[in-house]
């Protein structure tokens, strides 16, 4: 035997003892250099353009089988398919229809997230739709330009759900944008990228389950890119653009390319930037997104990484929790996440060109905020404590199941009560913070910049118009709510789905 193989021999062996009984998977170089899969080529979910639709499109949420690995089946959920949905594309000023089909068996919602439209049409918990029904939501887009994406928020099995496969992107579209010459061609200079890490057994899609998966969110050893395992992506030699959308249940991608190539952000999750932002390296928190430019016109191949996640709760490092333990014991290396072969493409438009100026922002005014509000996402020890010890959780709210082991401002969610009542039109100012982690905060119906963090600057990534923003630190946030709010109410939680599922929401209306 090898030094090479008598070594990750034992780093195995050391690895396997140390995540004895832990219920979460660790990914990373260790495992997928040793038996990684053929590579596949990257699939691009179809585009429905709602404007050449009539201004209508239909979804079908439906189960079904997925070969992620050649000759092994997994059962998934999906929209119009058997995992994710198709890319769904609507035109700023247009009203459009969605019918959405319940072909599950159990209940779901589709929540719109980023799209600003009534809480009654959202897609929160309380738009259930029921198995063998169909919700018909008219939605009017009026924001810019941006990337969005779709998933289940049923109340208690978000997670689950879309774990399995209920997401897909929505795309926002403007004569604005348009005036810029972006690449635009779908699915060739213009990718949609949904990031997953997803945990497999014998090739087959599996679950992760137990407690330091509801503490940390549900982790995988395997990265997905829109379902694909080990994609290859083939690209024009030129200006390409990237929309990144986390779709993990918890994990922090922090991607670049492995040879240490620059490109630019260009987009946030509320649309174009200002000005491109220059960059070797992006975070992308769960239901984040991020438009790039990256330029391939010198037509060498290169692998998009990420390095490894480790963000966990505090009692999980205490504990000898996985990432960062581990991080000690195994010398644990960036993670492939696709690769990208640039090509000639006969008669495709050539850009090289990153524009030097984009959108015109107005800057964050803070003296119009009317009121401020703190919130805390808290994940306490004694809901935990709790937890193992099988009693009901310690916070106001807990379900007496051992579960409700998160909340908000020390509440756990309740369907039945209203935390917070603002007035529409207003500005205020959110502070919010993570308790034990970073916890990425999504806010519906409303988008908001980022005041501060930490009582300094905000940071690099903070910039931009967002409706997701990472917190551990305390980070002012400057809202304005510009949608109706009281036929129903708007979510706000942890975007963490375990967190979510467990606790770690609440909700407003508007008066």
């Amino acid at each position: 035997m090898l030094q090479d193989d008598v070594m990750m021999s034992r780093r195995a062996l050391l690895t396997g003892a140390a995540l004895a009984g832990t219920g979460v998977a660790v990914a990373g170089s260790l495992w997928h250099d040793r038996a990684a899969p053929e590579p596949q080529l990257l699939r691009i979910p179809d585009l429905i353009d709602l404007r050449g639709m009539g201004q209508s499109a239909s979804l079908k949420v439906q189960r079904g089988t997925t070969s992620f690995f050649p000759g092994r089946e997994s059962r998934t959920l999906g929209y119009n398919g058997s995992y994710l949905g198709p890319t769904l594309r609507v035109h700023s000023g247009d009203d459009v229809e969605v019918a959405v089909t319940n072909a599950l068996g159990d209940d779901t919602t589709v929540h719109w997230h980023g799209l600003l439209v009534p809480a009654e049409v959202d897609g929160g918990p309380h738009q259930l739709i029921r198995p063998g029904t169909t919700w018909r939501p008219v939605l009017p887009v009026r924001q810019p330009a941006a990337t969005l994406f779709y998933h289940s928020h049923v109340h208690d099995r978000t997670a689950e759900q879309v774990y399995t496969g209920l997401a897909g992107v929505l795309l926002v579209t403007d004569d604005e944008e348009n005036l810029f010459g972006l690449p635009s061609e779908y699915g060739v200079d213009d990718l949609p990228l949904v990031l997953q890490d997803r945990q497999f057994e014998d090739g087959r899609l599996v679950i992760p389950n137990g407690m330091m998966t509801l503490m940390a969110g549900r982790r995988g050893d395997t990265m997905l890119v829109n379902g694909t395992v080990n994609p290859i992506a083939r690209v024009p030699r030129q200006l390409v653009r990237l929309r990144f959308v986390n779709g993990s249940n918890a994990r922090i991608f922090d991607l670049s390319f492995r040879d240490g190539r620059t490109f630019h952000w260009i987009a946030s999750e509320g649309g174009l930037l200002e000005l491109p932002v220059k960059l070797q390296s992006l975070s992308l928190a769960p239901g984040e997104r991020a438009e790039v430019l990256v330029d391939f016109s010198d037509g060498r191949s290169v692998a998009l990484q990420t390095a490894p996640d480790r963000n966990m709760p505090t009692m999980m490092r205490m504990v000898g929790g996985p990432r960062n333990f581990l991080r000690d014991l195994v010398d644990l290396d960036h993670e492939r996440v696709l690769a990208f072969e640039p090509t000639e493409t006969a008669g495709h438009r050539t850009k090289t060109t990153v524009p030097d100026r984009l959108v015109t922002r107005p800057n964050p005014d803070s003296s119009r905020a009317v009121r401020r509000r703190r919130f805390a996402l808290n994940m306490g020890m004694g809901g935990m404590m709790a937890m193992m010890a099988g009693r009901g959780g310690m916070m106001e709210g807990g379900r007496g199941s051992g579960m409700a082991m998160a909340g908000i401002n020390g509440r756990a969610f309740d369907m039945d009560r209203i935390d917070e009542k603002v007035r529409l039109g207003d500005f205020e100012i959110w502070e919010a913070s993570g308790e034990m982690m970073a916890h990425p905060l999504h806010i519906h119906g409303v988008h908001f910049q980022v005041l501060s963090r930490g009582g300094a600057k905000p940071s690099v990534r903070d910039q931009g118009i967002r409706d997701t923003v990472l917190v551990k630190e305390p980070v002012e946030l400057l809202v304005q709510f510009t949608q109706p709010a009281t036929r129903a109410a708007f979510m706000y939680h942890c975007h963490i789905l375990e967190h979510e599922d467990n606790g770690m929401m609440g909700q407003f209306t508007t008066d």
